[in-house]
This record gives structure tokens, sequence and C-alpha cells, in this order.
């Protein structure tokens, strides 16, 4: 038999060997067609869904690191966006996981729009871990042509005072000799009753919660010192100088970045000065002072000054300078106590000048009043050289008597109220908008717990006899009261800007505060769609008196002090600017 070649095999074999190769290669394409589908599949479903999910996890645990505000917090709204239910509070959005969908509501668009700006500022508060969480204060950087030009030209500040004098150790003034030993050893200085704004600027300084990130920021301080500017053009200018610096102010805000987020409403500024100076009602060159406080774009910030109005919205009073400026909380602790254990043999005093040239002034029958009385210290004050112009006298005066009277001076407010209560004299107001109006944010709103209130009429109209009046009061009560005043010291000074108090806060602390709850509390109004439909802002100082929570004011017993004409003729207004200018006058006069 013949060996079979390979070429020789028989045709059906190979064919039967090829059929099984082709179904074995259709297979093995199969399975990896397969393979490839599933993978593809759990790369997109699995690998990418787990990378989203984890890159929105550090969206929401990790909050915003762009130094834009505007950028960082869109990011975290985007990655909490509900479908079509109503928009949560911003507390919900931080817990939430992201939804599924991304579609939005309207409502939602706004808040993109709104919101993000100071959102990231509001959420600092809830970093317990923070202790300036909620408490951040972003400062301008002013041109030194509005506030430290003005210092290297002091002599220009004042028309009959060298002010230069009143601006060292950092706005304090020169320190003051405690020859008869009226004062403490240290931290008393005579310092210049409108010298808050540099007083105040450098106590910003120290300011413990700084940033320079605006977008974390719970209030904007605007260190413009706009008490030494008009102080300089009040006499002898005309209202084109008198408002330039305000205009120019304005206008250089407005162009930065951080007065879009809230259209200047987390701004405040401060002016030594009553507000009068600041609200010139006309255009007319008789007119006194300029027109800061009513600049469109100024109303819209919040300006603290020693007097504020009642009929107006955008101002605020803080406390007047004292001659005391400790530096730490035992100089505020020892001084207290020596308060206390004084003797003190006058039942009453004052201190001050009639004002002849005003009828509606009680002063003349005020004045005859301590003349007249056993129990009663004068001393008056003129513009010559008068023991008051002496802060040892005054001082001296006012820690040898149970009560001090504060009536109305020129304006409102006294700087002699705030020196009475340094020195644990219980004040005797006539007038609410000497103090209890004011000063809400430093003093208690319950007056009756530091002072007494006789009103004017009681005086002028009825001869009330304020030694009988104020000898009706127990010396267990005069002892509570004066407690409560003393109690009071450390929150009605300023501390020196060159240190920091340990634990108390000072007037400067308390302002900040105030400012911060007030912009705080907009923005929680903004998110929460709280509005006040039913504002009336001629009413403003009743709002201030409202307890936590209270929206709405009525009828007041002290309306009759603050009514203003029905023809809306703001005589009010004009006689306040009045006594600004004769207040000035005056003030001015006794420094030199």
């Amino acid at each position: 038999m013949r060996r079979r070649t390979a070429a020789s095999v028989p045709s059906e074999q190979m064919e039967k060997g090829s059929g099984k190769n082709h179904n074995t290669r259709l297979c093995l394409l199969a399975s990896l067609s397969v393979f490839f589908w599933v993978l593809l599949f759990y790369f997109h479903f699995v690998v990418l869904g787990t990378t989203n999910s984890i890159d929105d996890s550090v969206k929401l645990q990790v909050g915003p690191v762009n130094t834009d505000a505007h950028q960082s917090d869109t990011l975290l709204i985007d990655a909490h966006q509900s479908k079509t239910t109503p928009t949560p509070t911003p507390a919900a959005r931080e817990s939430r996981e992201p939804p599924e969908t991304t579609t939005t509501t309207n409502k939602e668009e706004e808040e993109k729009e709104d919101y993000p700006s100071f959102m990231r500022a509001l959420r600092t508060v809830e970093n317990k871990s923070d202790p300036c969480g909620g408490r951040y204060i972003y400062v301008h950087d002013l041109p030194p042509r509005f506030n430290e030009d003005m210092l290297r030209e002091c002599r220009t500040l004042s028309l009959w005072t060298n002010m230069c004098k009143f601006t060292t150790n950092a706005g304090l003034g020169p320190p003051l000799e405690n020859v008869q030993g009226v004062f403490s050893n240290t931290g008393w200085y005579a310092t210049n009753q409108f010298a808050v704004d540099v007083i105040f600027s450098n106590r910003m300084k120290q300011y413990e919660c700084l940033t320079r990130d605006s977008s974390i920021a719970a209030a904007i301080f605007v260190p413009f010192y706009a008490g030494f500017d008009i102080a300089r053009y009040l006499w002898g200018y005309n209202i084109s100088r008198r408002d330039a610096a305000s205009v120019d102010l304005v206008n250089w805000l407005m162009k930065r970045p951080e007065w879009g987020i809230m259209g200047g409403k987390d701004h405040f500024l401060v002016a030594g000065r009553i507000t009068w100076d600041f609200r010139r009602l006309t255009d007319e060159e008789k007119d006194w002072g300029n027109k800061l406080l009513f600049l469109p774009a100024a109303k819209n910030m919040s300006m603290l000054v020693v007097e504020s109005s009642p009929w107006n919205a955008n101002d605020f009073g803080i406390p007047y300078p004292t001659y005391f400026h400790p530096a730490r909380d035992a100089d505020v602790f020892s001084w207290q106590d020596r308060m206390r254990n004084l003797e003190r043999k006058w039942l009453f005093s004052f201190a001050g000048a009639p004002r002849p040239g005003n009828p509606k002034s009680i002063r003349g029958h005020i004045i005859n009043q301590c003349k007249n009385s056993k129990v009663g210290k004068l001393l008056e004050c003129d513009f010559g050289e008068s023991k008051c112009h002496s802060p040892s006298s005054i001082m001296q005066m006012f820690q040898s008597s149970l009560f001090c009277l504060q009536p109305q001076g020129d304006s409102y407010t006294r700087r002699s109220a705030f020196d009475s209560m340094l020195a644990g004299c219980i004040p005797v107001f006539f007038h609410p908008g000497s103090a209890y109006t004011q000063y809400t944010w430093h003093l208690p709103k319950n007056y009756t717990k530091y002072s007494v209130f006789i009103p004017e009429d009681d005086i002028r109209k009825r001869n009330l006899s304020i030694e009988e009046r104020l000898l009706q009061i127990s010396p267990e009560q005069v002892k509570i009261m004066r407690e409560e005043v003393i109690s009071l010291i450390p929150r009605l000074v300023y501390a020196d800007p060159r240190s920091k108090l340990e634990t108390l806060k000072d007037a400067f602390d308390v302002a900040v505060q105030a400012v911060i709850d007030k912009v705080t509390k907009l923005r929680r109004d903004i998110i929460e769609g709280h509005t006040d439909d039913n504002f009336i802002e001629e009413n403003s100082w009743k709002y201030d008196l409202l307890e936590e929570g209270q929206r709405e004011v009525g009828p007041h017993e002290w309306d009759p002090f603050f009514s203003k004409p029905k023809d809306g003729n703001a005589e009010s207004t004009d006689s306040s600017a009045e006594a600004a200018k004769n207040s000035w006058k005056n003030e001015q006069r006794s420094q030199s």
C-alpha cells in the first residue's frame, strides 16, 4: 500500500477541519464584544458616577476655597439645587445630598444672583471652631486724602483750636496730670470730644477679627474721617467745598467690588460729630454743614455719630469720648471700685452755661435751682477762664454728687452725660433724645435702672423742684442705681487704641458688634424673604426701642418730644442745624 502524502488527504476531511476553526473564531469575537460593552457600561455608570458623587461631596463638605466669593458660592448652590420643591433654607441646603436632577425654579435662579455674595460670610457663623466666625471685618484701604492727610494737616481742622495736640497718642490727646488726685495714675488724657473718628479707626487696627477677604466679612468698615473733614470747612467755605470729600468718597466706594455685594448696606463709617453737621437740607450757601447723609449711596451705609437723628434710619448714636482710656481690665476694675467707695456730699450738680438766646431752654431754670439749693452744686461755664473747662474740676464735682443734671445743650446730647456716668454719678435727663433714643446699643432700654427722667415741661411750665423730686428716691434705690451706672462704665469708654482689654467690652466693641448684628439680620431677612413694607423712617427712634422680635411700632409716650410740623416743613431739622452751629462754636472755644 502506498503511503499517503499530506497533499493527498481527502477533501472531505479538510472541509470538516476548516468549519471547526471558523466557529471557534466567531465565539471568540462575540465574547470579546460582550466583554467590551460590559466594561464600557461599568466605566460609565460605576467609575464616572462615583467620581461625580465624590466631587459633589467635596463641594458640600469643604465649601468655597476660591477667593472669588461669587464664583465659589455659585458652585455651592449649583451642587444643592432641588427639583421643583420650594427653595430650602441655606442650612438645609448644606445638609442635603445632591439631587438626581438639576431642574431649578425661578426662585432658586434668583438665589444664584442675589445670595452667593454674602452666603459665605453667613456660613462662617456655623464654624464653631473659628472664634472669629460671624465677626470678621473688612477695612477699605482708602486713599490717604480721606484720612491720614487730614492728620498731617491738623492745624486746618478747627478755626479756633490747634487740633494737632488732640490727634496725638492715637487720637487720645496729651496725658492729663493728676495733680489733685482726681484721676487714676494712668489712662487719662485731654481728649477732644470730636476725636472719635481717629480713636475708632485706631481701635479698629487692633480688632482681633480683621480679614483681607471681603467675602467672609460680617461688615465692611470705611475709615473716612468724616468729622474732621467737615470741621475744616464749616466756616467761610461754599457748599461745593464742603461736599467735595463726601462726594469723592461715595464715588470711590461705588467703583469697588465690595460695594456691589449689598449696595453699601454692609458698610459703616464713624464721625465724631452730631448728625446735623452732615444733613444740609438745601444747596443754599447759608445752610449749615454738608449733605453726606443725604447722598443716595450714603443712605445705604450706617454712620455712627455722637448724636443721631430721631427721624432718619442711617445713623446711630455712639458715646462721646471721655477722658479715661484704660489699657487693661485692671485699670477699669480699680476705677469702678474707687467710684463705689466715694463720699458724695452733693445731692445734685450741674456744669454748664445758660442759653439766653433759646427760649425753649430750661438751663436758666436749672441754674437758678442749683444756686438756691443747699444740696445742689453749680459749675458755671463761660468763654473765659472757667473751671468748667478743666477736666479735673468737672470730674471732681461729678465724683462728689449723687445725681448729675443733663439738660439739652445746643442739641439733644452732651459729652457731660458720659463724664458724669464715668464718675459714678446718676444722670438726670429732661429729654428722651439726650440719651434714651440715642445710645440704645450702649445703654439699657429700661432707663429707670440707671437714670432719672424729668420732662422739660415739668421744669419750664410747672416749676417742679428738682431737689424735692430727687429726695423722693430712697437711699437704697440710689445705691442700686449708682451700681448700675458704675457697671456700665466699661461699655461707655474707649480703651487705649494702642492696647487691648482682656475680657471687657468697651464702647468700640459694643458698637462693632451692633453693626455686625444689624447687617447679619438684614442678610437673613433677605434670604427668608422678610421685608419691612410698613417701615416709616420718620419713626426711626421708635424702632430703636423695640424688643427682640418686634417689628411694628405704634403711639408712644414720647411722641410729643419728636413731633414734626404737619405741613412737611422741616422746622425741627432746621433748628437742630442751627443748634449744631452754636454747639460747634461753643465747644470748640472751650477746648482752646
